[in-house]
């Protein structure tokens, strides 16, 4: 009898997901708790649970599952709106590094994102190479956005992405000084460059690997296209969206120093 109210519910989730496979959200029992970052193949019993592993410690925890941490850059703007709508119906977490001139030009749009559970990094003010500035320069951006961030949400960011990923010593000591880890990336589908969906859904799906960061952008149309392609494509192949501090967890992670993914050890 449970095998068949199993397979009626996710019946009923593929239809209302558009009969993708790779869209399919977990099961839970009503009053649970958050549902796990992405579906779970469904066996008798779980394997989870045979190894001795508790729901919440399998939910996210990176050293065992195959995990993936999507990151979108130079946010908030309109176009966020439609990510987060298909980042909810999948129920997929997702890490936004925001430039400060966009969140003090949509504030409600970043307090949506923190109240439905993704993660915020700075992205510098302006979005200025931060490897061209001075260490006034680097902290006056940097600075800056970490001010606005708090005083829309009271969220203090402890992670930052240097646009176009230009870093050096000096910014490092400053990103050291104001708590803030950097955050590189191991998968660049170039969608920046491309503005084609297929291109970028065929891109992640062929460099992701188990503990990358993949870059991508939610200020592009094109890019967001492919986002349920790309959730649908890694879900197949078992992996779990978690933001970049779940991805990390476990793991050394100190402000000044640059991650582009979890190491395999």
């Amino acid at each position: 009898m449970r095998r068949i109210v199993l397979m009626a519910g996710l019946i009923g989730t593929l239809v209302a997901c558009g009969g993708s496979g790779g869209d399919v959200k977990p099961m839970r029992a009503a009053g649970a708790v958050s549902p796990a970052p992405l579906p779970v193949t469904l066996k008798e019993p779980d394997p989870d649970v045979r190894r001795g592993l508790s729901p919440e410690y399998t939910r996210t925890n990176c050293a065992v599952l195959k995990c993936v941490a999507l990151t979108f850059d130079d946010g908030p703007a309109k176009e966020t709106e439609v990510l987060l709508r298909i980042l909810a119906q999948r129920g997929v977490r997702a890490t936004f590094f925001v430039v400060g001139r966009m969140v003090e030009e949509n504030p409600e749009i970043l307090r949506r994102e923190l109240q439905e559970g993704h993660e915020i990094g700075n992205h510098s003010w302006s979005h200025a190479s931060l490897a061209s500035l001075s260490p006034d320069g680097v902290r006056a951006e940097l600075g800056r956005t970490q001010a606005a961030i708090k005083a829309h949400t009271g969220y203090i960011s402890t992670l930052m992405r240097p646009p176009y990923g230009a870093t050096n010593e000096r910014v490092a000591a400053v990103a050291r000084e104001l708590g803030l880890a950097e955050i590189m990336w191991a998968v660049d589908p170039l969608d920046w460059q491309d503005r084609d969906a297929a291109k970028v859904r065929r891109r992640v799906l062929e460099q992701t690997g188990a503990g990358d960061i993949v870059l991508l952008h939610d200020i592009h149309l094109s890019s967001i296209e492919a986002v349920p392609e790309i959730l649908a494509g890694l879900a197949e192949r078992g992996y779990r969206f978690v933001t970049v501090s779940q991805l990390l967890a476990g793991t050394p992670v100190r402000p000044g120093h640059s991650y582009v993914e979890r190491s395999a050890t």
